[in-house]
């Protein structure tokens, strides 16, 4: 079994679209349409007080999507972690017409999970 985790930060946002729960919402419903991820219950939005941002989570039943906005300084950072695999989604994309990004980074790690011996005791 092997997991593949992102982790993508988007820069130059509109601060007025990083604190909007709506387009949030709106983002977070994309991803778990588009890649088909089981939600186990319905995000969680906390807000900060101004000039702070949002915080969203979303437990799935593969793993868990998250994202931070940071509104006083542009960025929303947005990690998605799946159990199982998934198709590649345009993060660039939906983050510079959602939030108005002028740069978007994707970072995607694997994580292989191998059964590895356990040291015997005492060693």
């Amino acid at each position: 079994m092997a997991g593949r985790e992102w982790v993508v930060e988007a820069l130059g946002c509109d601060p007025a679209a990083l604190t909007s729960l709506p387009t949030l919402q709106a983002l977070f419903t994309a991803l778990i349409a588009d890649l088909s991820l089981r939600p186990v219950a319905a995000p969680t939005w906390h807000r900060f007080p101004p000039p702070g941002g949002v915080t969203g989570v979303c437990l799935l039943g593969e793993s868990h999507l998250a994202c931070h906005t940071f509104p006083e300084h542009g960025s929303l950072c947005l990690n998605l972690f799946c159990c199982q695999p998934r198709a590649e989604w345009d993060f660039a994309g939906h983050l510079k017409r959602a939030f108005g990004a002028t740069a978007v980074r994707v970072r995607r790690l694997e994580r292989p999970y191998l059964r590895h011996a356990l040291p015997a005791r005492g060693s």
